[in-house]
């Protein structure tokens, strides 16, 4: 069984907007319906964990009813971090989930082939990753005014979601963020702690995340696109 955890607890406060950024609409509807409608029609997804805000479970519910999603949903509570909130998702995985792919809310151009091609990835290798190699030249500033060096891009990659692991090994590296009581800002990171290899799986298309206003136009672009093909 393949799972999804589709992480919508966040407060989104780059954005700047009044509200939650994920509830936005673009392209005719919020931007959480576009990323929940990529796995619900994701035929190697069977279940779906949403993570969500205390007090925010009617509005999912709503919107899981007016968009007629089809896969059965479960609305979970986030935690303070990034990270406590993927634990709670993980907690509320069926039984027999052997892979979970991990999905940012304000991600809502993936598409289908990307993650079925992390899933095939992590039952080869354990642990895998949506990426993009890096072609801007990147520079190091710790004040942020002055650079200090400049990076070698040939070895960078920006990783992005979904993040798909075999649910053991995701639930352990978790375990030691947890006793170790560190702060990681993705997914793969937990796995670098135990010593587990993440597969990079080459996103081909554009797979923005809703960070800031200037991403908005953007992703509209593309969701339009999405929607002229399908």
């Amino acid at each position: 069984m393949v799972s999804a955890i589709i992480v919508a607890a966040g407060k989104g406060t780059r954005m700047g907007a009044k509200g939650d950024k994920i509830l936005l609409e673009l392209g005719g509807c919020p931007i959480v319906a576009h990323t929940w409608r990529r796995f619900d029609e994701a035929g190697c997804i069977d279940e779906i964990v949403m993570v969500v805000r205390d007090g925010m479970q009617a509005t999912f519910r709503e919107l899981g009813e007016r968009y007629r999603f089809r896969k059965k949903v479960t609305l979970v509570v986030g935690g303070k971090e990034r990270q406590n909130s993927v634990w709670n998702g993980l907690e509320a995985l069926s039984p027999g989930t052997e892979i979970v792919a991990i999905q940012d809310a304000a991600r809502p151009c993936t598409r289908p082939a990307l993650i079925a091609a992390t899933v095939a990835a992590a039952r080869e290798t354990g642990a895998a990753v949506a990426a993009q190699a890096i072609t801007d030249t990147i520079k190091e500033s710790r004040d942020g005014r002055l650079i200090e060096r400049t990076l070698d891009r040939a070895q960078l990659w920006a990783v992005q979601t979904p993040q798909t692991f075999r649910v053991e090994i995701i639930r352990r590296a978790l375990s030691e963020v947890r006793q170790r009581g560190l702060l990681v800002t993705d997914d793969t990171a937990a796995c670098e702690l135990i010593g587990q290899p993440v597969r990079l799986v080459v996103s081909a298309e554009p797979n923005p995340k809703a960070t800031r206003p200037e991403d908005l136009p953007c992703i509209e672009a593309i969701l339009r696109c999405m929607a002229a093909q399908a």
